[in-house]
């Protein structure tokens, strides 16, 4: 079986500034095009049998600038929905919250259209996505890349290695770098986080 490759997008505005960007579909930054360009020898390193890309701007990108141009678009590779928390730092939230943490405590609620998610349902969403990375899996000889988004990847992470969503919190993840986990005597593991080339 091969290795479950995650890529997350490159540097924006919000990421810089340590906005929570969830749906909002802020563009890269030119950095974070150059974070994605410096990809593109790591992942070409590597034989792709499938790709999956969240559907917001800053990951199909991403996507396209590391030369994974055929990836599926899936709704289940967005970033958490931080509902009443969108655009606000951690450093805002805790004022009013002192103590708060998004892997336990959750978001706020936001307006219909962002009402926010809790930890439980993301990690139903990462489920979901693992199904379809395993019958990728099972149907290539290659690697399966996911571009997508830093929280909702690092719950994906945890739930791939039989970890609850709030394990997340564990692998930090920085912007336009490549993690791979693969498997150990049958087992999921870590095997590169944060990876870039050279």
């Amino acid at each position: 079986m091969g290795d479950l490759l995650l890529v997350r997008h490159g540097e924006t505005e919000w990421s810089r500034s340590g906005r929570h960007t969830g749906r909002t579909d802020v563009p890269l930054t030119e950095h974070g095009r150059e974070e994605a360009r410096r990809l593109v020898p790591l992942i070409g390193s590597y034989r792709i049998g499938a790709a999956f890309v969240s559907p917001l701007r800053r990951a199909r990108e991403t996507a396209e600038l590391i030369g994974v141009r055929d990836a599926r678009v899936d709704a289940d590779l967005c970033e958490w929905d931080y509902g009443g928390y969108e655009g606000v730092t951690t450093a805002e939230i805790q004022r009013t919250r002192p103590g708060w943490f998004l892997f336990t405590d959750g978001v706020a609620p936001g307006p219909p259209e962002r009402p926010g998610e809790s930890p439980r349902q993301v990690e139903e969403r990462a489920d979901r996505m693992l199904a379809k990375v395993d019958d990728a899996l099972a149907r290539t000889e290659g690697a399966v890349v996911l571009v997508a988004h830093g929280h909702f990847l690092r719950v994906l992470t945890a739930r791939r290695l039989g970890l609850a969503a709030e394990h997340g919190a564990l692998f930090q993840l920085a912007t336009g770098t490549l993690c791979r986990l693969g498997t150990e005597h049958g087992r999921p593991v870590v095997a590169g986080w944060n990876l870039l080339p050279g």
